[in-house]
This record gives structure tokens, sequence and C-alpha cells, in this order.
């Protein structure tokens, strides 16, 4: 891998994590709805949670045509291998409850950062999801130096 590439040119990404408390899987346009959703009722908490600092959400929220933009744009990035950005679903009813987002790091002490949500009132889930894709990236993932925010 070169500084340039965020994953080497022949990596496969994984597409899921699955365990008893959640599922993840890439984050696109058809979550968006229930992404929308999800956020826009937990703002103040998101912005409280470890890596996003008061930055994101936007306090007033953004519009349902703002959040596809911004799904559109995860997607693309997975695509691209840019960025990688998944959502959390519930795992019996797959309702999304939060979102995990891997991108390059802007500080060179890391390969990766990693943010990840959810809902307030799935708070509970905040830990054991935080640990699980600690667990899921030094097994699947070809990074070794990760930020996970304070985490």
């Amino acid at each position: 891998m070169t500084a340039d590439e965020f994953v080497p040119l022949d990596f496969d990404p994984p597409t899921s994590l699955v365990t008893d408390q959640f599922r993840l899987e890439p984050l696109g346009p058809q979550h968006n709805h229930a992404d929308h959703a999800a956020w826009m009722s937990s703002i103040a908490y998101i912005r409280s949670t470890a890596g996003f600092s008061g930055s994101w959400p936007p306090v007033s929220g953004m519009t349902l045509e703002e959040n596809l933009s911004d799904l559109r744009r995860h997607a693309e990035d997975f695509t691209r291998g840019a960025g990688y950005t998944f959502t959390v679903l519930d795992p019996d009813d797959n309702d999304v409850i939060g979102c995990v987002y891997l991108y390059p790091s802007s500080s060179e002490r890391w390969d990766v950062t990693v943010k990840s949500w959810v809902r307030a009132d799935m708070a509970s889930l905040d830990l054991p999801l935080a640990d699980a894709v600690a667990r899921w990236l030094a097994s699947d993932w070809p990074w070794d130096r990760v930020d996970r925010c304070g985490r």
C-alpha cells in the first residue's frame, strides 16, 4: 500500500458485520428515510458522541434531499475505495439504529479514522458497536494504525 492508497488495489472490502445486537451493511440511497429519521431523532446525542465533538450532525438538521445527496456521496466513496460507510441495522426489524464511518485519517499517525453513532434510544449499543467494529477492523481490514477517536 502506498501513502496515496487508502486500501490496497486488490482489497475486496467486507460488506457486512453481523452480531446478535446489530447488522452492518454499506450505507446507500435506499436507507435515506430510515437514516434521516434515525439521526434527526438524536442530534444532540450524536454531537456528544466520541469522534463527533459537536461537528455533525447540523444542529438544525438537514432536509431529506440533502441527506440523500450525502448518502449518495458515501456510496460513491465506497465504490471508489475512498471511504467506507455502513448503516447499523436492528437485526430483527432492519430499522436504522446508527452508522459507522471508515475514512482516511487526516493525521499521519493513523491509517484510518473510525467513527460511529447510534440513536439516543439505543445508547446501550454504543460501546458494543465500537468494540465489535474494532475487532472487525483487526481481523478483516488492511489497517494497522486505527484511530478510534478516543474509544
